[in-house]
C-alpha cells in the first residue's frame, strides 16, 4: 500500500481545508515517528494543490513524546503551540476530547481477506449463536470488503453475522459530561439493513466502534469475533463483555485463537485488587490524562467517594506512571488511575502498591456494594452511575485478606473538630494495631501522609535551628571526585 493511501493524505488535507485550520499539530507514537518528516512534506504538497494562494500560511507542528498515553489526543502539548486541531496517527482509544477537534488516521494493516472470510464463516457454522464481528481500527479499511465477500461465499449464515460500524475519522470536543458514552457518526453502515433502520434497540459503543442490537436482545445472546491483535483494545472488549464467548483472528498469522484463558484471568486479578483496596487507608489518585473529556468530573467523583469512606486521598500528576515514580509515595496503600479505557489497566505486579481503576474504586469504597461481573471502562458509563450512598462507616467489616474484622478510620469531618496541636498525636495513637486471640480487631497504620512522614525513621535532611543568624557562604571544592584541585596528592 502506497504512502499517501496508508496515511490518508487526501482526506487529511481536505479536513484542514474545509475547516480552515491554520495551526495543525501532528501527534505520532514512537513507532511512527520515523515517517513524520516525509508525511509533513507530502501533506504540505497536497495542501498546496488544494489552496495555492494561502497554503504556506498553514503551520504543521510534529509532536513526538506525549506526556500521557499515545492513544489519547495530546491536547496539552497541542495547546503549547496554540493549535487549532490535532492530527492523531496510529492506534487510538477514541476517547472524546475537551477543547480541540481531532482527525484520526488509523493506518491500514495488511490482512488476508479470503482467509479471514473463511474463518468467520467456519466459526459461524460451528456456533449456534449469532456472531458480532469487532475489529481493531487498523483493519477498518478492509471490513467492507470482508462483509461483501462473506455475503457472496456463505449466504446461508449471512443473517447470523453482524459487523460493527466504522467510526468517523474526525471528532469534535464534547462539552456535556452526561453524554460522553454517546457514539460518533459512522462513515459507512456495516450492519445488516434490518438493524440500521429506525427500529428501537440498544446501541453499544467501545473504542470508537458502534453497533445496534434489536429490542429484546443483549450482548450475552451473541458470540464475539475479534479481528486484530492481542492489545489493550482487545483486553477492553474481553473485560467489558466477559459474559460472551470470544474468539480472536490473528491477521498476521492468519489463524484463529480460541484459548483466551490468559485474558480471562485478568478478571480474577482485578477482583483481588479490589479486595486489597478495601483495606487501604491512604489512596493516591493518579491523573493519567488531561485531555479526555470528563476527567475532572471523575476525579472529583472519586475524591468524594474516598472521603465518604473515611479514607484520605491525594491527587498526583506525574505523567506516565512507573514503579520508580510511585515508589516515591510509600504512604499510599493503593493508587487509583484515572485514564482512558485502554490504558487504565496497569499490571501492578511490579509496583509496591496495587493500581485500580475508577470503576473498581466504586466497588471497593462503596460500603455494601458487590461485584456482579459487569465491568465499566469508559468515563461516560462511570459518570452516569448512581450517586454513592453514605453507609455506616463506624461499623467494622470483615477483611478476606487480613482474616479479621477491620475498623476503618472515622470520617474526616470528625477529625477537623480536634485541636490542631493534638490532632497528629491522637491520630498516631489510633494507628496502633490491636490483636486478640479471640476477637481480632485490626486498625490501619496511618491516616494521612503527614502522619506517615512523622512515623518514618528517616525524615530527610534536618537543618539545625540553634543559630538563626545569617552565615557567610562557603566556597566548595573544584574539580572532579577523582581528584579535586585543593587535594595535596595528585596523580
Amino acid at each position: 500500500m502506497d504512502f499517501e493511501s496508508n496515511y490518508d493524505i487526501a482526506a487529511t488535507a481536505e479536513f484542514i481545508r474545509t475547516h480552515k485550520f491554520t495551526r495543525v499539530a501532528l501527534q505520532f507514537p514512537d513507532d511512527l515517528l520515523k515517517d513524520s518528516t516525509r508525511l509533513v512534506r507530502v501533506l504540505r504538497k497536497k495542501l498546496h494543490s488544494l489552496r495555492e494562494s494561502d497554503a504556506t500560511d498553514i503551520g504543521l507542528y510534529v509532536m513526538a513524546d506525549t506526556a500521557y498515553g499515545s492513544c489519547c489526543v495530546d491536547e496539552v502539548g497541542a495547546s503549547h503551540i496554540n493549535a487549532d486541531c490535532v492530527l492523531h496517527y496510529g492506534h487510538t482509544c477514541f476517547s472524546p476530547t475537551t477543547s480541540l477537534p481531532a482527525f484520526f488516521v488509523f493506518g491500514k494493516a495488511s490482512i488476508g481477506i479470503a482467509d479471514c472470510v473463511e474463518s468467520v464463516a467456519q466459526y459461524a457454522l460451528e456456533n449456534n449463536k449469532p456472531i458480532m464481528v469487532l475489529f481493531g481500527l487498523e483493519y477498518a479499511h478492509s471490513i467492507q470488503q470482508i462483509r461483501t465477500a462473506l455475503l457472496e461465499s456463505s449466504t446461508s449464515c449471512r443473517s447470523d453475522i453482524s459487523f460493527a460500524d466504522v467510526p468517523s475519522p474526525y471528532m469534535f470536543p464534547s462539552k456535556d459530561t452526561k453524554k460522553l458514552n454517546g457514539h460518533q457518526e459512522a462513515v459507512c453502515g456495516c450492519s445488516d439493513d434490518s438493524d440500521s433502520g429506525g427500529a428501537s434497540g440498544t446501541i453499544f459503543s467501545i473504542g470508537g466502534l458502534t453497533w445496534k442490537l434489536p429490542e429484546g436482545q443483549s450482548m450475552e445472546d451473541y458470540s464475539l469475533f475479534w479481528i486484530g491483535h492481542d492489545n489493550a483494545a482487545f483486553a477492553n472488549v474481553v473485560l467489558t463483555f466477559n459474559a460472551c464467548e470470544i474468539v480472536r483472528y490473528d491477521a498476521t498469522k492468519n489463524q484463529m485463537v480460541t484459548d483466551l484463558s490468559q485474558q480471562r484471568r485478568i478478571l480474577k486479578r482485578r477482583y483481588y485488587l479490589v479486595e486489597k483496596a478495601k483495606d487501604a487507608n491512604i489512596v493516591g489518585i493518579l491523573v493519567g490524562t488531561l485531555g479526555v473529556a470528563g476527567y475532572l468530573h471523575v476525579i472529583n467523583q472519586m475524591m468524594e467517594l474516598i472521603t465518604s469512606a473515611g479514607k484520605k486521598a491525594y491527587t498526583l500528576v506525574m505523567g506516565k506512571p512507573n514503579p520508580a515514580k510511585l515508589a516515591n509515595f510509600p504512604e499510599c496503600d493503593v493508587f487509583l488511575y484515572v485514564s482512558c479505557a485502554q490504558t487504565a489497566l496497569l499490571d501492578s505486579k511490579e509496583y509496591l502498591a496495587p493500581v485500580i481503576t475508577p470503576f473498581e474504586a466504586t466497588i471497593a469504597f462503596n460500603r455494601g456494594s458487590q461485584w456482579t461481573g459487569a465491568y465499566v471502562m469508559g468515563f461516560g458509563d462511570l459518570i452516569n452511575l448512581p450517586q454513592v450512598q453514605d453507609g455506616n462507616e463506624e461499623e467494622a467489616r470483615f477483611s478476606f485478606l487480613k482474616g479479621g474484622y477491620v475498623q476503618d478510620f472515622e470520617n474526616q469531618e470528625n477529625v477537623e473538630g480536634e485541636q490542631e496541636d493534638l490532632a497528629l498525636a491522637n491520630a498516631t495513637e489510633k494507628a496502633l494495631q490491636l490483636r486478640d486471640n479471640c476477637n481480632i480487631l485490626i486498625k490501619g497504620d496511618a491516616k494521612s501522609g503527614a502522619e506517615f512522614f512523622a512515623n518514618r525513621t528517616y525524615q530527610g535532611l534536618s537543618i539545625p535551628d540553634e543559630n538563626t543568624t545569617p552565615q557567610p557562604f562557603v566556597i566548595g571544592r573544584k574539580g572532579r571526585a577523582a581528584g579535586y584541585e585543593d587535594e595535596n596528592n595528585k596523580h
